[in-house]
This record gives C-alpha cells, sequence and structure tokens, in this order.
C-alpha cells in the first residue's frame, strides 16, 4: 500500500558548479537509503515539488528520473511516484552485512533457514584448513532490509566455534557474536561474481529465475590465524553493490 509522507526538507545550492537536479536527486537518494522515504512511500508530484523548492519542473523531472533508472523510484499510473526500495552500498571491508545495513538505518532483520551440523566437502575443507569430512557447522540465513529480502548468507563455521543454542543469529549478526564470544577477526581471502539465479534462488530472493545475482566467497581469519568461517553468499544485484577505494601505486 501506498503511504504518504511528511514534505522533505531540501538544501540546494544555487551557486555550487553542480547541476541542480544532481543535488535534489543526491539530497532524494539519501532520503531513501536512510529510510525517511521508506518502500512504498509517494513522493509530492513535480509541479507541487518545483513551486516549493523554486526550481523548473524538467530540473524536478530529471532529478526523479535519475533515481527511477537507478530502480530507487517507480512511476506509477494513477499513483504517482514511489519508492521501490533503497539499493544497499557495502563497504570493501572486514565488516558483517547486518551492521552495515544497521549502521546505514536500513531496519535489518533475519531468517534463519538451516542450522546443522555437516561433514565437510573438499570446497569447505580447503578453505576452513580442516581434513575432508570433518564435521563443521552450516548455517544459512535470509536476510532483509526494511523487510525486503537482500541476500541468502550461507556459513560454515569449525564444530564448537560459537555456541548457537537458542537461535541468537535471527537476531544478530555473526561477526558480532564472534566478537561476544572473545574471537578477534583480523583478516579475510575473498572473491566477488556475478551469475544468474535459479528459479529456487529467485523465488527466495524476490527476482525472477535469471536475474543477476552478485555472488561473494569470503573465508575469514581470526588474529592466530585460524579460519573461523566460510562463507558462499548471494545478493541482489537489483539492491546491492559494493564500494572499492582504489589508490594508485607510488
Amino acid at each position: 500500500m501506498a503511504t504518504k509522507h511528511q514534505p522533505l526538507q531540501f538544501t540546494l545550492d544555487r551557486t555550487s558548479p553542480v547541476p541542480l537536479y544532481f543535488q535534489l536527486a543526491q539530497q532524494l537518494e539519501a532520503a531513501v537509503e536512510q529510510g525517511r522515504l521508506a518502500p512504498g512511500s509517494l513522493l509530492g508530484n513535480e509541479i507541487e515539488l518545483a513551486g516549493r523548492l523554486g526550481l523548473s519542473r524538467p530540473t524536478v523531472r530529471q532529478a526523479i528520473q535519475s533515481l527511477v533508472d537507478k530502480g530507487l523510484l517507480v512511476r506509477r499510473r494513477g499513483v504517482g511516484t514511489q519508492v521501490v526500495h533503497s539499493q544497499v552500498r557495502r563497504p570493501l571491508e572486514l565488516s558483517s552485512l547486518y551492521d552495515d545495513l544497521q549502521a546505514a538505518g536500513q531496519k535489518p532483520a533475519t531468517r534463519v533457514l538451516r542450522q546443522s551440523a555437516e561433514p565437510a566437502d573438499a570446497r569447505v575443507a580447503a578453505a576452513l584448513g580442516v581434513p575432508e569430512g570433518t564435521e563443521v557447522v552450516l548455517v544459512e540465513r535470509l536476510r532483509l532490509a526494511h523487510g525486503e529480502p537482500v541476500a541468502r548468507l550461507r556459513n560454515h563455521l569449525p564444530a564448537g566455534l560459537l555456541d548457537l543454542s537458542g537461535d541468537p543469529l535471527a537476531e544478530t549478526g555473526l561477526y558480532r557474536l564472534m566478537r561476544m564470544a572473545g574471537l578477534t577477526l583480523h583478516s579475510a581471502r575473498q572473491t566477488i561474481g556475478a551469475r544468474a539465479a535459479t528459479a529456487e534462488e529467485g523465488a527466495l530472493l524476490g527476482e525472477p529465475e535469471g536475474a543477476p545475482l552478485l555472488t561473494m566467497e569470503r573465508t575469514t581469519f581470526d588474529d592466530t590465524g585460524r579460519a573461523v568461517e566460510f562463507g558462499s553468499h548471494l545478493y541482489r544485484a537489483s539492491r546491492y553493490s559494493f564500494d572499492f577505494q582504489l589508490l594508485a601505486r607510488p
């Protein structure tokens, strides 16, 4: 159901070389990402918004269209311009998705899909540095932001590493539990890729079969050099991106 919101306040610098439409688009995008414009919210019509901000209607239309092109807004006939969702922009550092979402005001929630002990196959054993067939713990979760699926997280942990009784991963992130257990996370080896969603994955993540998904595999090590988790995750490409900072070599 579409919901209305109190008019947002925008600050535009008419002396800046940054185009006014881009300034407005950035502030609208920040409002979506911070939850001030929640999914389902309706924007005021372009004429009202242009009049309130002292902008031309084409400038407002260009700002809104840039967010439509990003998939954050959608124009619905008979309804108006509506917020669809915000995209998760995640820094490429050793942090948990739960903590990143919470810090960004994205209201994270978790549905634990599976938690069991199983023998490590060759890939998991190699990542965790244990013999193949060693018993490890598998945890599979669906991570949501503002009530919408964002990622399917699958983690293998050494047996006995954490006490997961009482389903604590439904309430908080894996790395936070590790820190609470006295583990010091030091580094990780990570690979990012992409592939098409299967029908089962699409149904779980709210995407059509064949939709692009980002993939990530990560092996995390503590300060003694021990591998403490091997993650194999799927992210909705329409909702998720990684941010990189690139430095030139001297």
